[in-house]
């Protein structure tokens, strides 16, 4: 199975499609999966249900910071790099699903209880949300060799 499937699976098994980007990568950066998938947990359903940025994005977001991220106050080249992958992987995801905001993604506002509960009775999570972590996850790959 390679990473993307992987990732799938992952999300499919039961955790969020920022856990499932950002988990499936994230050892390849040196930080194990368990911490990723705690780290990347309040960031599905456009972050915890508010709607906003997938969690397939953000999970990528994050995986671009572990790797590109500033640490030193004066690396601020480490900053202008990380911000201008985002800025990329944004603009190739935005290319494919035309944006990265939850709500426009699904067609629902997730912050919105009658909303996610149309959302989980059309069952878009298990039909939509795999090719949205599908697509981060092959971005990310790239950007990230």
């Amino acid at each position: 199975m390679n990473k993307s499937d992987a990732a799938n699976q992952c999300f499919l098994s039961g955790f969020s499609c920022a856990q499932a980007v950002f988990s499936t990568y994230c050892e390849d950066l040196g930080l194990e999966s368990d911490m990723a998938k705690r780290i990347a947990g309040g960031f599905g359903g456009g972050m915890g249900y508010i709607s906003e940025t997938c969690g397939a994005v953000t999970g990528a977001f994050m995986l671009i910071g572990l790797k590109h991220g500033k640490v030193e106050v004066d690396d601020n080249a480490a900053r202008d790099r990380t911000y201008a992958l985002i800025q990329e992987f944004t603009s190739r995801f935005k290319a494919i699903n035309s944006s990265v905001k939850c709500t426009e993604l699904l067609g629902y506002d997730l912050s919105i209880p009658e909303d996610l509960v149309i959302v989980k009775e059309k069952q878009l999570f298990s039909t939509h949300c795999p090719k949205f972590v599908r697509d981060s996850f092959d971005i990310i790959a790239e950007l990230l060799t």
